[in-house]
């Protein structure tokens, strides 16, 4: 049987950070622990959530890593029972959220955060008692806005996945304007990290038609528009609709995600300095030429339909095409230019076949698989 469930409240406009309080009164707000990063209190963003809150007493943790950990999660969660906190705010990208979500489990329930942790069997032990979240982006990427899971790196240096309905946040406030000061190369890191989202959720084999709706229509808006909002990033246009795509693809990818993400989060595991977005830019030409051989992809033609999205002529052609607009955008050329090498190929493999996104890729990797891919991104 296929489970096909949507999901949150989404107030997405410029100028919506406004509503914050009334989003805060209809959940039962009343003593919100912020979850921040120091970036984003620095360019200003922090203070816009504060003062849209008004009168509501706020605690604010602002040390978000660039990859969420469990440390920083003990860390905000002291702060949550300090100021004896009902509820969440995350102000920030994916990291900001994906640490909030963390606090929600580990403020509300007990031991240690692993064991929640979805390869773990933690899944059902992550209750309704979890903390109310209100998630505010402030970059155009992960979705973990409307997606019921976050990504955390644990004590033993392993790179996580949590997921249970009760970490959807109550709310998402998508405010495009929040991005127009986004700098170029995280503008660039996040919005591949959105198109990733809508191309590995379209190929998965799982029956899910809204979900690759969804996520085809994310694809063509982000792929017709990163390139501009990378080059100007004042072009409201392409930052609403980037914005729009990186909330789609999280939407459609209840359905599954693949080895792009596998890869990825291993890598991130094993090196946090490297930001996911980057990765899975650098992984996807690979991963789709792989999946080009799985019986699900070629019945339901998913790579020719990919293809017309992002107006190429062939199937063949979506892999260069990728290569291309990474070089446009500024990203790397190849892993060997953000410091990976064979050497730790090994490390990345185990991890990418233990990750809770390897079983849903249309076509089931081996270690061989595993280890072309990281050579073709090489």
């Amino acid at each position: 049987m296929a489970l096909i469930q949507y999901l949150t409240q989404v107030q997405f406009e410029f100028g919506a950070i406004r509503l914050l309080a009334d989003e805060c009164k209809r959940i039962g707000i009343t003593r919100p622990l912020v979850v921040t990063d120091a970036g984003v209190r620095a360019v200003g963003i922090l203070q816009k959530a504060l003062d849209a809150l008004g009168a509501l007493p706020a605690a604010v943790f602002d040390e978000t890593p660039s990859n969420p950990t469990e440390a920083a999660v003990r860390a905000a969660v002291a702060l949550y029972k300090k100021g004896r906190c009902d509820g969440l705010i995350a102000v920030g990208g994916g990291s900001s959220i994906d640490c909030a979500k963390g606090v929600a489990i580990a403020a509300t329930h007990e031991g240690p955060l692993t064991h929640y942790a979805t390869i773990e069997g933690g899944s059902p032990r992550i209750t309704e008692a979890a903390a109310p979240l209100i998630a505010v982006p402030t970059t155009s990427g992960t979705g973990s806005e409307v997606a019921r899971g976050a990504i955390i790196i644990v004590d033993d240096h392993r790179k996580l996945g949590f997921h249970s309905w009760s970490l959807m946040p109550k709310a998402a406030i998508c405010d495009p304007e929040l991005t127009l000061g986004l700098p170029p190369k995280l503008t660039a890191a996040t919005g591949m990290d959105a198109i990733a989202h809508c191309m590995e959720t379209f190929m998965s084999a799982a029956f899910n038609p809204p979900a690759d709706g969804i996520a085809l229509d994310g694809l063509e808006r982000a792929w017709a528009h990163i390139e501009r909002a990378t080059k100007d990033g004042s072009d409201r246009e392409a930052r609403l609709n980037l914005m729009s795509a990186s909330m789609q693809g999280a939407m459609a990818f209840q359905k599954g995600l693949g080895c792009v993400h596998s890869l990825s989060h291993s890598l991130g595991g094993v090196d946090p300095r490297l930001h996911h977005g980057t990765l899975n830019a650098l992984f996807l030409p690979a991963v789709v030429a792989f999946n080009a051989g799985a019986e699900s992809v070629q019945k339901e033609q998913r790579l020719q339909r990919m293809a017309r999205a992002m107006h190429l002529d062939q199937p063949g052609d979506i892999g260069e095409a990728i290569r291309d607009m990474n070089a446009r955008l500024g990203l790397p050329k190849g892993l060997a230019e953000v410091g990976v090498t064979p050497a730790l190929f090994e490390q990345i493999i185990d991890g990418a076949m233990a990750d809770h996104c390897h079983k849903t890729n249309p076509r089931l990797a081996s270690r061989a698989d595993y280890r072309a891919m990281l050579e073709s991104a090489m």
